[in-house]
């Protein structure tokens, strides 16, 4: 079933994103330069870089703010499970995505592909991506109110950080202390895993046995 979710998550991050920049974002103004070969060529390769190695073929600071949102979010999902790519990893997602959609059709469990997956496994999966979501956000916020930059510069580069990706719009070098002391922390973060740390820290705490009653909120 991993296998199966890693595969299938992997591909659609890789085409989706590719038939958004060779269909949108290469057809720019300022991409006008480019052939179609190189344009199929950086399509691609921007789809799978901010996911893996950091590496880019094209200036950053010339993609459009669409285009640089669709990164920022590609650098916080990251790789695989057992990969060294960072990131929430591409199971987390799948989990997710599959839970709201066993909610919309009044399922009574998360099901895929003929399998059942148990509830601690999307606990954990919500728990790793609501501890990106806010350490990414609240390091990307304070590194905009601290440098006074545009919130998508600072969005990217925290992204960057946190994913342990590499990409930048060209701001880290100008930073002042506090705001690449951030970056560090989101590094580091994003490097050892939000499981990792929570289950470091708390560690010595024993879990308790014992249940209390159980009540249904509404939400939504």
């Amino acid at each position: 079933l991993q296998s199966k979710l890693i595969l299938m998550t992997t591909l659609l991050l890789i085409v989706l994103p590719a038939l958004y920049f060779l269909l949108y974002e290469f057809n720019l103004p300022q991409w006008q330069g480019m052939t179609m070969g190189e344009k199929v060529q950086a399509a691609f390769f921007q789809s799978v870089t901010p996911r893996t190695a950091g590496f880019n073929t094209v200036d950053l600071t010339k993609i459009s703010r669409l285009g640089q949102l669709i990164m920022i979010l590609l650098m916080v999902n990251g790789g695989s499970p057992g990969s060294t790519a960072g990131g929430f990893k591409t199971t987390t997602l799948a989990v997710l995505v599959i839970s709201a959609w066993s909610v919309i059709y009044r399922k009574s469990s998360t099901q895929c592909f003929g399998r059942r997956i148990p509830d601690d496994v999307l606990r954990s999966a919500v728990t790793i991506f609501l501890l990106y979501l806010v350490l990414f956000l609240t390091g990307g916020m304070l590194i905009c109110s601290i440098e006074g930059l545009p919130l998508m510069s600072t969005l990217f580069e925290a992204a960057s950080a946190i994913g342990t990706v590499g990409l930048t719009l060209g701001i880290t070098p100008d930073l002042s202390l506090p705001s690449r002391l951030i970056l560090i922390l989101l590094m580091y973060f994003g490097r050892v895993g939000g499981l990792t740390l929570l289950f470091a820290v708390t560690a010595r705490q024993t879990a308790s046995q014992t249940q209390l009653p159980q009540e249904r909120v509404t939400v939504g």
